[in-house]
């Protein structure tokens, strides 16, 4: 009799884990049946306010391989089906299809790929019509569909992360008038405020206000039920949509109700070959999961569609009778909000002061291009060192085209381990098309290094 494997989410961990597994064994040996509660399956969500904005197509443009192609492929998936109970004692869950009916399907292997959640701060009216999360292909029409509306002026953002800001972009592009209200002392929290002040000064310069400090208190409403604006404790601000932008929690409910052990930021907590913990033949991975920061040794909640694929990858291959492990993350980001880019890699300087580091940080302005050469655009370049050994500890990147890539440079280095000295040695490729003879990631490297050697601690 094959060994059952059951996949609990539809999406790049889950379905890469299925995939891989199938193409390392066959239906005689491993059925494989998939559970997604939504209408989709294998997309991209990362593509969301693209679509949204028009800068891509909508759901078939954002779906890497259909349900039918999984099917097609040896994989049961069931769509509309929600897992709503793991039984890990009798080793069988429980489902529910959209139109009600209930079951339980056994098995052998569980791999839980449940994503993440849309965080919605506890207020009056957070679940009033015309507010939105941005998570799911699903979400993503219910937002095109509230700006279909007729009278859709005013667009309020809440929260200034990278969903936030590039959510703030599409509803521009929509003609309206948009508003970001961050509790932060700077949007994008993920940067060190004096970066993050870039950002906010070029947001604003493209005419989205900007608002930090806020604390949102309510969601108004109208008569007809539909969301009219948001008040803080400062002040109300017109909206006729408004767009959860604070960040994404572990959609790990289930996994907790099963008993399963969750980590301090409520993800599933695995080994690197993405085994749940203390749970035998059970697996996790993508949104759902914590993983390790290699740069400072804690473990993290990043919810990023990259890591999900390779965690899929991870489990199917263990899964399918090879060997894999996910090492882990140095917290590599990229984004942008028009003609802006946002890149960051490795420590702020919180976390390294969390981590007890002692480090120095260096900040140049430089270019993307050689100075002379046409189309040489500005940008802000930020670095951190550890006192006495040298080691990169992370990267910020702020500036216009040819800017955000960059980051990749910081992102290999702190996964060698190398020092700011050392990197100041990388023979990078240089022409003036592309890069000033001294590519400005090398520069902060090198200031970094004379404040390492001087040993100024910041």
């Amino acid at each position: 009799m094959a060994e059952r494997l059951v996949v609990i989410g539809g999406d790049a961990a889950g379905m890469s884990a299925a995939s891989q597994a199938r193409r390392r064994r066959g239906s005689d040996d491993l059925e494989i049946i998939a559970f997604e509660r939504g209408r989709y399956t294998s997309y991209s969500a990362c593509g969301i306010p693209y679509w949204i904005g028009g800068e891509a197509g909508g759901p078939d443009a954002l779906t890497a391989r259909t349900a039918g192609e999984h099917r097609a492929r040896g994989i049961d998936l069931r769509l509309g089906t929600e897992v709503v109970e793991i039984d890990l004692g009798r080793r069988r869950v429980r489902t529910r299809e959209t139109g009600g009916a209930e079951a339980w399907t056994g098995f052998d292997q569980l791999v839980i790929a449940t994503g993440a959640v849309p965080v919605r701060p506890p207020v009056p009216g957070i679940d009033a019509d015309g507010v939105h999360g941005v998570q799911t292909l699903d979400d993503g029409e219910a937002v095109t569909r509230t700006l279909g509306r007729g009278g859709v002026r005013h667009a309020v953002v809440v929260g200034g992360g990278y969903i936030g800001v590039e959510m703030a972009e599409a509803l521009m592009r929509h003609g309206l008038a948009v508003t970001v209200l961050d509790r932060g002392e700077q949007p994008m929290s993920t940067l060190d405020p004096d970066m993050g002040r870039l950002v906010r000064d070029a947001m604003e310069g493209m005419g989205i206000e900007v608002v930090t400090g806020a604390d949102v208190r309510a969601v108004l409403t109208g008569n007809d039920g539909r969301v009219r604006s948001v008040a803080t404790a400062d002040g109300e601000y017109p909206a006729d949509v408004v767009v959860l932008g604070i960040g994404v929690r572990p959609n790990t409910d289930l996994a907790r109700d099963a008993g399963l052990r969750l980590g301090e930021y409520g993800g599933l907590l695995t080994d690197r070959a993405m085994r749940v913990r203390g749970a035998d033949g059970v697996w996790a991975g993508g949104d759902c999961v914590e993983v390790l920061d290699l740069v400072s040794g804690a473990m993290r909640h990043i919810a990023l569609g990259t890591h999900a694929n390779k965690h899929g990858r991870v489990i199917g291959t263990n899964i399918g009778g090879g060997y894999a492990t996910f090492p882990g993350v140095v917290g590599t980001a990229v984004s942008k909000v028009c003609d802006v880019e946002i890149a960051r890699t490795g420590l702020k300087e919180k976390h390294a002061r969390a981590a007890g580091l002692r480090f120095v940080t260096a900040v140049i302005e430089s270019t993307s291009r050689a100075g002379y050469y046409p189309g040489a655009a500005p940008m802000t370049v930020k670095m951190l060192a550890e006192i006495g050994t040298g080691r990169l500890l992370g990267l910020q990147i702020v500036g216009r085209e040819g800017a955000a890539k960059r980051v990749d440079i910081g992102a290999v280095a702190l996964t060698a381990g190398l020092t700011v000295e050392e990197m100041t040695a990388l023979d990078l490729g240089y022409a003036p098309p592309f890069s000033p003879v001294w590519d400005p990631v090398l520069v902060a490297a090198r200031k970094a290094a004379e404040k390492v050697a001087a040993g100024r601690c910041d």
